[in-house]
């Protein structure tokens, strides 16, 4: 399976000037060997590009989208990752969501489409990144 983050999607559905054909490149190739999968944070994310749950669950359906809950060693994992964060004087205040995205992507072994590789990196250096050249 491969992960998205919401970010990604973001570019395909809004039709990001500068992204929207890179994304939707990636997003095609590896829809072509695995299964995209997101969680209810990525969930929650693409929901401001939707007036209605119904246009947003009928995008996902045709893109063959899975929801996938968080198992709870990803939960913990994000945590552990978030007082990693601030003991090394992280202040952002949002940090949490992403870590509970790749959290979920490192306890199940998935790769993760994205564009932002700085905390993903540093805080889960064994997950695979697909980036942007």
């Amino acid at each position: 399976m491969c992960r998205s983050n919401q970010r990604v999607l973001l570019d395909v559905l809004q039709n990001d000037l500068q992204w929207a054909e890179w994304s939707q490149g990636q997003l095609e190739a590896a829809s072509l060997i695995d299964t995209l999968v997101i969680n209810a944070v990525i969930y929650s994310e693409l929901s401001i590009a939707f007036e209605r749950i119904e246009e947003l669950e009928a995008v996902l359906s045709e893109a063959s989208i899975a929801l996938e809950p968080i198992p709870r060693e990803a939960l913990f994992l994000a945590g552990k990752a978030l007082l990693d964060y601030r003991r090394r004087s992280g202040v952002k205040q949002s940090v949490l969501p992403d870590f509970y995205i790749v959290a979920h992507a490192a306890v199940s072994a998935y790769p993760i489409l994205t564009r932002d590789a700085g905390r993903y990196r540093r805080y889960f250096p064994k997950v695979t990144l697909i980036l942007p050249t």
